[in-house]
């Protein structure tokens, strides 16, 4: 019971982070509107949590392990309470994208931890599944963020924040497991982290995220050009990739156990294309609403066998390795709506059909080695 009590707050930590980096993907008009600039503008409320999130990713997981990763973890959620109040209480976009950042930047000292916690506790038989759960709640956090952020446009949008800066109070008082308290690691280094192995799976996680969950933004924009859909009905429609991927969790996990990280990654990355193709290309609303749900089995295929590339074995810094990969992960996020969003506005089908073409080849590259173990081991 303790352990499930546990695993329920790392999990809770998981969906946290990605759910308020996307929070504004359907608010944009209301935040335009309200702080008076285009929706383009708007949209680096995006970006701006997504940079420091990413770009201190590269160090937080080894820091803090030298720190202490429950403090590390109880700090970083209590300036992620403060953030949260400031993007609710921001009179002019500026101070809104400064708090924005500052979020990013707090939940960098969560997420590759809180990863390190959960498979420090999980057997390593069931380390897939685990890790599978945890991702789905990652991704549902992010398309689940829309639907939510939508209906609270629809009031206020302010409401939204308030209510992560209370859901962060809670994870703050929660912490992370015994077996991580107090537990400094002062030896572990960067170089230790930025092993060629974990920078290859890095890459995979950021073209993945990039092409995969990251066009979520592209989406939403077609449902609001093409269907004419509002924020809440879009949020609507994107929830439906994070639905699917936590419903999934279980199966994908268990299949990741079976047949390894590696051949899941390779096969996430191909099946991936064909839907995020067909969603910029169908007319019809059902199929295209289908499609994007499928998108997130194939996500929870890559991204999970990524992780668990840098996570399996004990490793000489697990948290840093995977502080890593996270980062490049969500740095591919960071990067979709400003490498696709042009394209989009150029010629709506190539917003899709070049996103889908990098995921199919990327992962395949990248991962050509000798044999799987070959590879996992080297992961390590």
């Amino acid at each position: 019971m303790n352990r499930r009590i546990t695993l329920a707050a790392l999990y809770a930590g998981g969906f946290l982070g990605p759910f308020a980096g996307g929070i504004t993907t359907s608010m944009l008009p209301e935040l335009g509107q309200d702080y008076g600039v285009s929706t383009q503008a708007a949209a680096y409320s995006l970006t701006a949590y997504l940079v420091p999130f990413a770009a201190l990713m590269l160090f937080s997981g080894t820091l803090g392990a030298r720190w202490g990763a429950s403090r590390s973890v109880r700090v970083a959620y209590l300036v992620y309470v403060v953030a949260s109040l400031g993007c609710a209480l921001a009179e002019d976009y500026p101070l809104f994208l400064v708090a924005r950042a500052v979020q990013g930047g707090a939940n960098a000292f969560t997420t590759p931890l809180l990863l390190a916690a959960v498979a420090t506790i999980t057997p390593p038989e069931r380390l897939g599944r685990t890790l599978g759960l945890f991702s789905s709640l990652q991704a549902a956090g992010q398309t689940s963020a829309p639907l939510l952020g939508g209906l609270a446009a629809e009031a206020n949008w302010r409401i939204a924040f308030v209510g992560v800066a209370v859901v962060s109070a809670a994870l703050a008082l929660a912490g992370l497991p015994e077996q991580m308290r107090e537990r400094q690691e002062t030896r572990v280094t960067l170089r230790s982290a930025w092993r060629p192995a974990v920078l290859r799976a890095g890459w995979v996680a950021l073209v993945g995220w990039a092409c995969l969950g990251g066009m979520s933004v592209l989406l939403a924009l077609r449902a609001q050009d093409v269907f004419g859909l509002g924020a809440a009905e879009r949020g609507l429609v994107l929830t439906g990739f994070g639905v699917v991927g936590l419903l999934s969790a279980r199966p994908v996990g268990r299949g990741i156990d079976r047949i390894g990280a590696r051949r899941a990654v390779l096969i996430g990355s191909v099946a991936g294309a064909v839907p995020i193709a067909l969603v910029g290309t169908l007319t019809w609303l059902p199929a295209v609403v289908a499609l994007w749900a499928l998108t997130g089995v194939a996500a929870q295929l890559l991204l999970v066998g990524v992780n668990a590339l840098v996570l399996s074995g004990e490793g000489p810094n697990r948290a840093g390795a995977v502080s890593v990969v996270q980062s490049m992960r969500f740095t591919g996020a960071a990067l979709s709506p400003l490498a696709f969003t042009p394209l989009y506005r150029a010629e709506p089908v190539l917003g899709f059909l070049v996103p889908a073409a990098l995921v199919a080849v990327t992962a395949p590259v990248l991962l050509a080695v000798p044999s799987p173990s070959t590879s996992e081991r080297d992961a390590q």
